[in-house]
C-alpha cells in the first residue's frame, strides 16, 4: 500500500492568524494586519534572487513588519497595547535581525503603505529612531555589566553569560534603578553620554550601599579607586577618572538619583558621614548620601520586586522591553549594535570599522592615561575602543578643550571680520544663534505645539540643548578663525569678504560643528542627516567643508575624524546623488549636456531657505538679521541655485579622505584627472560661490567646474579604495586597474548613470563587466557574496536600484530592480564602449567559434548540426524531459556572439548567477527525483519571431549585426557621451 502523502503545511494566512491570536490582538487590528498582509505578501515573501534569505526567514520578517505597521499606524489609535518587543518575541527575531531588513522591506511596499497610511508612514513608524535607541541601550548595558563585574563579585561568572536568570540581584537592582531614573526624566537620556553618567551614578550608589564583602577589590591600593583625599578615597573623582565622566555632571546625576529614590521608596537621604557602616571605611564621605534600608538583607528583595514591577508597567518607551537589555535575548550582538544608528548611519556596523574600508586604525587603540595618574606611571595603556569609550573620550575633549573657549569670536577673529568690506561681526554672531536654535531647539514642546517623542527634536532637555549650542558655537568660532588665517595666507585670495559673507559656507561650518557635538554625545533624537534638514543644506553642501574642517582643527580626536570620514563616505557614495541635491545645480553649469536629463528627472535642489524662514520655523524674533538669499528673488552670488531651473518635486529626504594614505591606480588621460591638481589649489570662496560665477582665481572656468572637479576627484579616490578591496576579496587583484579605468570613464562620460544611485552599484557592475569580457570564472553571485563582507554593504544596494521609466501617459515614474536587471538593462548599453577594449583576442567570435563546446560540464553539441530543428525533442528514454533549442533567428535577435560575453544571461544558471557545474547537478538531481509526480503539463508553445523582434525594437524580425558595438547601441540612435 502506497504511503500516504504528508499533509500540506498550513497556508501563510493561517500561520499569520495563529500569530495574531498568540499575541492577543483585537479583531480590528488583526483584520487590518491581515488585509495589509494580503496586499504585500507577494512582494515581501518572494525570496530575493540575489543574496537572499530563506523562505522561513522571509516569512518571519514579513509577519513582524506587517504586524508592527498595522499596530503602530492604526492599532495605537484603537488602544492596542502590543509592543514591538512582543511582536519580535512571537516571530522569534532579535532586534538587529529586524532592523537590518526593515529599510529594504519598506522600499518594496512603499506605495502600498502610502496609499493606506499617508506619505508620513515612515515618520510615524519611527524605525530609525527605535534602532538608534536599541543600539544606545545595548551599548549602555554592556558598559554597565562590564563595569559592575570590575567592582563586584559575580556569582555567574562561570555560567552562561547574559542570561537574566543567572544575573546577581545587585546588578539587576542597579539596572532597574537606572531605568527608573530614565522613566522620570526621559529627556535627559536621549544620548549615550548622559546614559553613561546615569550608570556611573548608579555604580557610585551601589559602592556606598552594597556590603563590602561583595566587592572584588580592597580599598587599600585599589586600582579602581585611585583618587585620594586626606579623609580617604574619593569615590566620585575615582569613577570620573576611570570612565572619563564629568565630575560636576556626575554629582548632578547622583542628586537626581537620590531624589528619585526618596520619591519612589519613601526614604530620606542621609549624609554618609552620619552613617557608620563597614561599607564606608576609608572612604571620604563628604558630599555623599546614603539610605537606610535600601539594600539591607531584610528589605532588599522587597525593594527589588518593587522596582521590577515599576519597570514592567512603565511604557514611556513602550515598544521595547528595557529589562531584556541586561541579557542577550532579542538584543543586538556586540558587533552589530554599535555604529551607524546614532549619528553613524547603519545598524550592522561596529564602531571599530565605521563602514570605512580605508581605516588605518586597529580595533585596539592606544589611549594614553593622564600623565598625572599614579596608575599610569607615564606609560601608555591599551584600551579596547568601544562605542562607550569613544563617546566618553571625545566628550572629555569637548569638555576640556572646547568648553574652555570664549563664547564669542576671539579678538583675532573679530579683527578679520571687521576688516572686510563691511563689518561682519554682528552678522556672524546672529547667524550662529539662529542656525543653532534650529538644530538644538530650546523652546518647550507646548510653545511649538509638538509633543515629546523619538522623532521629535523638541524632546531635548532645555539645559542640555543650551549646553550643546554653546559647545557647537565655540567649536565653530575656533575653526572659522583657523580657516580665515589659512585663506588669508593663500596667494590667490586678496579679500576674505566673498567667503565670509557667503551664507552657505557659514551654515556648512555651523552644521559640521553641531554634527560633531551630536556625534560626541551619540544622541538618538538628532541623527544624521537631521542636521541638514534643520539648516536647509544638502549633502553635497556639507561634503565641501568636511576636509577643510579636519585640516584646520588639529586637536580633533581620532574618533571624530573617523566619524567625519564616515559621513563623507555616505555623502559621496549616495546622498549627494539623491534627488534634490545641489550637486545637480552645479552639474548643469559644468556639464551642460546633462541639463536635459537632470531637468527631465526633476533632480535640481530647491533654493536654500533664508534665515528669516529659519526664524519663522522657530517662532522667535531676532533683530537685525544678516541679508540672506530668499526663494522669492534671483539667486545671489552665495546662493548655490540657478533661478531659471525648476525646483525639485520630491519630499524625500567615515578620518577624512584627506587623511588616507592609499594611492589610486595610475590614471590615464582624463578631463577629471588633468584638472585634479589645479582643483586642489582652489580657495574656499571658489568652492562655495554660485555655480555660474567665474572662478575668481582666473581662467575661463566657472566655479561649478571647480566644485565638480573636486567632488569627482573624491569619488575616484573612494571608488579606487573600494575596487581594490573588492578585487582582493574575489582574488583578482590584477583586474583592479581595469575596473577602475572603466569606472573612471563612466564617471567622466556617462555621469547620468550615477543619478539617484549608489556608486557601489556601478562598481559591482564594472567588476562583473570586466569579468565577463575577460572570461574570468567570477559569477555575480560570488561578487555579491564577497561584497556583503564589506563594511559599507547594505542589502538595498544590490536589491533595489533605481530605474527611471514612463507610463503610457508619458508621466515619469520609477521602479527599483535588482543588480542583474540593472546590469543588463541599463549598465551594459551605457558602458559598452568602455568594456569593448578589454575583450581578449581569444574571446572574439572569429577566434572562438567552437570554444563554448569545450567548457567542462557543458552539454555536448548535436552530432547533426545541419539538420533542421525538431522542437521539442525528447532527450530521456525514462523521463518526460524535452529540449526546445532556440531558433537561430531568435538567437541573433537576442545577442550577437560577441555581445554574449557582456550580459548576465538568464540561461547562465538554474539559479541566479550559479555556475554551470552546479546547474547540471541541479538538473540531474531533478531527473533522478523519485518522489510523487505532479500531474501537470509543460507548455511548449513557441514565441513567435515577430514578438521577440518587437520586444527588442527590431522591425520585421530582422537580425542584429554581429559587430560588438552594434549589440549595445540604441535601436533609434547612438548614445552620445554626456560631455
Amino acid at each position: 500500500m502506497a504511503a500516504q502523502p504528508q499533509p500540506a503545511p498550513p497556508a501563510v494566512e493561517a500561520r499569520f492568524v495563529d500569530l495574531c491570536k498568540e499575541l492577543g490582538l483585537g479583531e480590528g487590528v488583526s483584520g487590518e494586519a491581515a488585509a495589509l498582509l494580503d496586499e504585500v505578501k507577494a512582494a515581501l515573501l518572494a525570496v530575493p534572487s540575489v543574496g537572499g534569505r530563506s523562505a522561513k526567514d522571509a516569512e518571519k520578517l514579513c509577519f513582524a513588519f506587517v504586524l508592527y505597521c498595522a499596530v503602530k499606524l492604526k492599532g495605537r489609535k484603537e488602544g492596542s497595547g502590543v509592543r514591538l518587543c512582543e511582536i519580535l518575541k512571537g516571530c522569534k527575531l532579535k532586534y538587529d535581525d529586524f532592523f537590518k531588513e526593515m529599510q529594504q522591506l519598506g522600499l518594496k511596499i512603499e506605495k502600498i503603505l502610502e496609499s493606506r497610511y499617508g506619505q508620513d508612514w515612515e515618520g510615524q513608524l519611527e524605525l530609525k529612531q527605535l534602532e538608534g535607541l536599541v543600539n544606545l541601550l545595548a551599548d549602555a548595558s554592556r558598559f554597565y555589566r562590564k563595569a559592575y563585574n570590575e567592582l563586584f563579585s559575580n556569582a555567574s561568572t562561570d555560567q552562561e553569560p547574559g542570561l537574566a536568570t543567572n544575573t546577581p540581584d545587585y546588578i539587576l537592582f542597579g539596572w532597574y534603578l537606572f531605568l527608573m531614573l530614565r522613566s522620570r526624566s526621559p529627556e535627559l537620556f536621549k544620548d549615550l553620554v548622559s546614559c553613561i553618567h546615569g550608570l556611573v551614578a548608579v555604580l557610585a550608589i551601589l559602592l556606598i550601599h552594597v556590603p563590602a564583602k561583595f566587592r572584588c577589590f580592597t580599598i587599600e591600593g585599589s586600582s579602581h579607586l585611585i583618587k585620594q583625599t586626606e579623609k580617604g578615597v574619593d569615590i566620585v573623582a575615582s569613577l570620573c577618572h576611570n570612565y572619563h565622566t564629568s565630575e560636576e555632571r556626575l554629582k548632578e546625576m547622583m542628586g537626581k538619583s537620590h531624589k528619585a529614590v526618596e520619591d519612589f521608596f519613601g526614604m530620606k537621604a542621609l549624609s554618609a558621614s552620619k552613617c557608620k557602616t563597614e561599607n564606608l571605611d576609608k572612604i571620604d564621605t563628604d558630599g555623599l548620601m546614603c539610605f537606610k534600608g535600601l539594600i539591607d538583607e531584610e528589605s532588599f528583595q522587597r525593594n527589588l520586586e518593587k522596582l521590577e514591577k515599576l519597570c514592567n508597567s512603565n511604557s514611556w518607551e513602550g515598544e521595547l522591553d528595557l529589562k531584556l537589555f541586561l541579557s542577550n535575548d532579542y538584543v543586538p550582538s556586540a558587533e552589530n549594535a554599535s555604529g551607524g544608528s546614532t549619528n553613524l548611519g547603519c545598524s550592522k556596523r561596529a564602531f571599530e570599522t565605521l563602514a570605512s574600508p580605508t581605516k588605518t586604525i586597529k580595533n585596539m587603540l592606544t589611549v594614553p592615561c593622564s600623565p598625572s595618574s599614579p596608575a599610569s606611571g607615564g606609560s601608555v595603556k591599551i584600551v579596547q575602543m568601544t562605542p562607550v569609550t569613544s563617546a566618553m573620550t571625545t566628550a572629555k575633549w569637548l569638555r576640556e578643550v572646547i568648553s574652555s573657549l570664549p563664547d564669542k569670536p576671539s579678538s583675532k577673529l573679530q579683527q578679520l571680520l571687521s576688516s572686510c568690506d563691511r563689518d561682519l561681526i554682528n552678522d556672524v554672531t546672529k547667524r550662529v544663534s539662529i542656525v543653532l536654535e534650529a538644530i538644538f531647539p530650546t523652546k518647550s514642546s507646548a510653545d511649538r505645539g509638538g509633543s515629546i517623542g523619538l522623532n521629535c527634536a523638541n524632546a531635548f532637555d532645555i539645559p542640555w540643548a543650551e549646553a550643546r549650542k554653546m559647545e557647537a558655537s565655540k567649536l565653530y568660532y575656533r575653526v572659522l578663525e583657523a580657516i580665515c588665517r589659512a585663506e588669508s595666507q593663500n596667494s590667490s585670495v586678496n579679500n576674505l569678504t566673498p567667503l565670509l559673507s557667503n551664507e552657505r559656507f557659514h551654515r556648512c561650518l555651523i552644521a559640521c560643528s553641531a554634527e560633531l557635538v551630536l556625534a560626541t554625545h551619540k544622541t538618538v533624537i538628532m541623527m544624521f542627516p537631521a542636521v541638514l534638514e534643520s539648516t536647509g543644506l544638502t549633502a553635497f553642501d556639507l561634503s565641501k567643508i568636511i576636509e577643510n574642517f579636519v585640516r584646520h582643527e588639529e586637536t580633533l580626536p581620532r574618533e571624530l575624524k573617523r566619524h567625519l570620514n564616515s559621513l563623507e563616505e555616505q555623502l559621496l557614495e549616495s546622498m549627494a546623488w539623491e534627488k534634490g541635491s545641489s550637486l545637480y545645480n552645479s552639474l548643469i553649469v559644468a556639464r551642460p549636456s546633462l541639463a536635459s536629463e537632470i531637468n527631465r528627472l526633476g533632480l535640481l535642489a530647491e533654493p536654500m531657505p533664508s534665515l528669516d524662514e529659519l526664524v519663522a520655523r522657530q517662532n522667535f524674533h531676532v533683530e537685525g538679521l544678516p541679508a540672506t538669499p530668499s526663494k522669492k528673488r534671483a539667486a545671489a552670488p552665495d546662493d548655490n541655485t540657478d533661478p531659471r531651473s525648476p525646483k525639485r518635486l520630491c519630499n524625500e529626504s567615515r578620518n577624512t579622505i584627506a587623511e588616507r594614505n592609499l594611492q589610486t591606480p595610475p590614471p590615464k588621460q582624463s578631463h577629471i584627472v588633468s584638472t585634479n591638481l589645479k582643483a586642489k589649489c582652489q580657495p574656499l570662496q571658489s568652492t562655495f560661490a554660485s555655480p555660474t560665477v567665474s572662478n575668481p582665481v582666473g581662467g575661463n572656468d566657472k566655479c561649478a567646474d571647480v566644485t565638480v572637479q573636486i567632488f569627482f576627484s573624491k569619488i575616484l579616490k573612494l571608488a579606487a579604495i573600494r575596487i581594490r578591496n573588492l578585487c582582493e576579496r574575489v582574488q583578482y587583484v590584477e583586474q583592479t586597474e581595469r575596473v577602475y579605468n572603466v569606472f573612471k570613464q563612466i564617471l567622466d562620460q556617462r555621469t547620468a548613470l550615477f543619478f539617484n544611485r549608489h556608486i557601489d552599484q556601478v562598481i559591482l557592475c564594472c567588476l562583473y563587466g570586466i569579468a565577463k569580457v575577460c572570461q574570468l570564472d567570477l559569477p555575480f553571485r560570488e561578487i555579491l557574496s564577497n561584497y556583503k563582507r564589506e563594511p559599507q554593504c547594505k542589502p538595498e544596494v544590490f536589491l533595489s536600484i533605481y530605474v527611471g521609466s514612463r507610463n503610457r501617459n508619458g508621466v515619469l515614474g520609477s521602479r527599483h530592480v535588482d543588480i542583474i536587471t540593472f546590469y543588463n538593462e541599463v549598465f551594459v548599453p551605457a558602458a559598452k564602449p568602455f568594456l569593448v577594449p578589454f575583450i581578449t583576442s581569444g574571446s572574439r567570435p572569429e577566434d572562438k567559434k567552437n570554444a563554448s563546446s569545450q567548457i567542462s560540464g557543458s552539454p555536448k553539441p548535436s552530432p547533426f548540426p545541419n539538420l533542421p530543428d525538431m522542437s521539442p525533442k525528447k532527450v530521456s528514454s525514462s523521463h518526460n524531459v524535452y529540449v526546445s533549442p532556440l531558433r537561430q533567428t531568435k538567437m541573433d535577435l537576442l545577442l550577437s556572439p560577441s555581445s554574449r560575453s557582456f550580459y548576465a544571461c538568464i540561461g547562465e544558471g538554474t539559479h541566479a548567477y550559479q555556475s554551470p557545474s552546479k546547474d547540471l547537478a541541479a538538473i540531474n538531481s531533478r531527473l533522478n527525483y523519485n518522489g510523487r509526480r505532479i500531474n501537470t503539463r509543460i507548455n511548449f508553445d513557441m514565441v513567435s519571431d515577430s514578438v521577440v523582434a518587437g520586444s527588442l525594437g527590431q522591425p520585421n524580425g530582422g537580425s542584429t549585426s554581429l559587430d560588438p558595438a552594434a549589440a549595445f547601441s540604441s535601436p533609434s540612435k547612438k548614445r552620445k557621451p554626456d560631455t
